[in-house]
């Protein structure tokens, strides 16, 4: 099932996407090639799965959701951008591609990653996307700027750098992820949510617990994967955590215990949206291919 899914919902939120990059005068085109560059390269779209997922989940058609979907999508981009410069981690393939500062240049990425993030706002806010009414556009912005801001994304990012060589115990650990990669999927969810026009603080709160659960499990899958795939399959350099000395879940618990916890979160996101009906089945098994997956 997830295959068909994932696949319907990358063209509908790529078919989203797309005019965003439209360069409005011909001095901005290389800008806007770089911000084109770093989000339609590819990618699993796994935050505006979650996002249709979510609206989905609460019987509202999916469409609803393509603001959300394209707001999580480009701020998560952007993030990549800025992550991959190398004032931060340094990297040089994303996606199995240069990184936007190596296909362009450093100045051009850091722009571009700044487009991005408007963008994002400018998304939720556009009725063609949003059709929603202004109080709930407004509490979808509210969202995304406290799940993407200092006391969420970026917040958990300025921890990630300064924790180059420490060793953390499982709090930490788990303190930094739930900031830096679990801010923006439990944003995906809410926004998704919020969008379907349906959202009861019963079943947001549901919501959010699920939200939590695969938030945390998706970095400890990616922890896995630092260790146990290849660059090739991954997209990106393999070991790159461990040669930089970051603290993961696998330094951390063991290889095998990492597997197990990561195995003990997507059966909690399960609970948590157990009393859903059959239209939160793509949520179930988005929780399943998190964990599952080998990229």
């Amino acid at each position: 099932m997830i295959g068909a899914y994932q696949a319907s919902s990358q063209a509908r939120v790529d078919a989203a996407l797309e005019p965003l990059f439209q360069a409005p005068a011909p001095e901005l085109e290389r800008l806007y090639a770089a911000m084109r560059y770093s989000v339609m390269n590819g990618g699993k779209r796994v935050r505006p799965l979650l996002a249709y997922a979510a609206c989905e989940a609460l019987d509202a058609p999916a469409e609803l959701a393509n603001g959300a979907a394209c707001a999580v999508e480009l701020i998560h981009a952007y993030s990549l951008v800025h992550d991959d410069l190398p004032a931060m981690d340094d990297d040089d393939l994303r996606r199995g591609q240069p990184t936007t500062h190596k296909a362009f240049d450093e100045a051009c990425a850091i722009l571009a990653g700044d487009g991005l993030q408007s963008l994002a706002f400018g998304a939720l806010l556009d009725p063609r996307l949003s059709p929603q009414s202004d109080s709930i556009r407004l509490r979808m912005v509210q969202a995304l700027s406290a799940a993407a801001g200092p006391a969420g994304m970026v917040g958990g990012q300025a921890i990630d750098l300064g924790s180059v060589g420490v060793k953390l115990d499982q709090q930490a650990l788990e303190f930094m992820h739930r900031h830096k990669t679990g801010a923006l999927i439990e944003a995906s969810v809410r926004l998704g949510a919020l969008a379907s026009g349906q959202a009861d603080e019963q079943r947001l709160q549901a919501l959010q617990v699920y939200a939590r659960a695969v938030g945390l499990a998706f970095q400890v899958q990616d922890d896995i994967l630092d260790v146990e795939s290849d660059t090739a399959t991954l997209g990106k350099r393999q070991g790159a955590d461990i040669a930089r000395d970051k603290p993961t879940y696998p330094a951390l618990l063991g290889l095998e215990a990492a597997k197990a916890y990561a195995i003990e979160l997507r059966d909690q996101a399960l609970v948590a949206v157990q009393g859903f009906g059959e239209s939160a089945e793509p949520l179930r098994a988005l929780a399943r291919y998190i964990v599952e997956r080998r990229h």
